[in-house]
């Protein structure tokens, strides 16, 4: 039987239970926040990224954030800006957005579940599997513009390029 199926005989599941138990199959860190919140530490090849999913009942919305910490020069700030909107119009299942003042890299999505809709076990791991893959994909050219000196259309460039060949 497979953990979705496992869920359906279960009656006002709550969306952060899923979480849990997603959490607690892949050996994530994880810390139960709060009865609508949970925060994990999911292990990526460039980063470990802070995950933090939050239940809001008020507009029946699955949040996720994921943030890495990034601390890039002033003078870098536009490069940096204009790379994360040129990689927001590569991307449909979420936004990247920098905080300033917390120095963080944020990845943000919502999944609507209104009309007491129910998420799966599947949807809740593809949202946490997109929004590192999203990171993992687009953190080179984060960095290329930030401490490279490269332009945002040729940091993206390199870093979605494809290698070929061995070294």
């Amino acid at each position: 039987m497979s953990l979705s199926e496992s869920f359906l005989n279960t009656e006002d599941l709550h969306p952060i239970d899923i979480v849990e138990t997603l959490a607690e199959s892949h050996d994530w860190d994880f810390d139960r926040v709060a009865d609508d919140q949970i925060s994990m530490a999911v292990e990526g090849q460039w980063r470990t990224y802070s995950i933090t999913l939050a239940w809001s009942a008020h507009d029946e919305t699955l949040r996720l954030i994921s943030t890495f910490e990034m601390d890039p020069p002033v003078e870098k700030l536009p490069g940096l800006y204009e790379v994360l909107n040129r990689a927001n119009d590569m991307v449909w299942s979420g936004a990247f957005t920098f905080w300033t003042e917390q120095r963080l890299m944020v990845w943000r999505y919502g999944l609507v579940l209104a009309g007491n809709q129910i998420a799966t076990h599947e949807q809740i791991d593809r949202l946490i599997t997109q929004a590192v893959s999203a990171a993992e994909r687009f953190y080179p050219a984060f960095q290329l513009v930030c401490w490279g000196d490269d332009s945002p259309e040729r940091a993206l460039d390199i870093a979605m390029n494809d290698a070929y060949g061995r070294a």
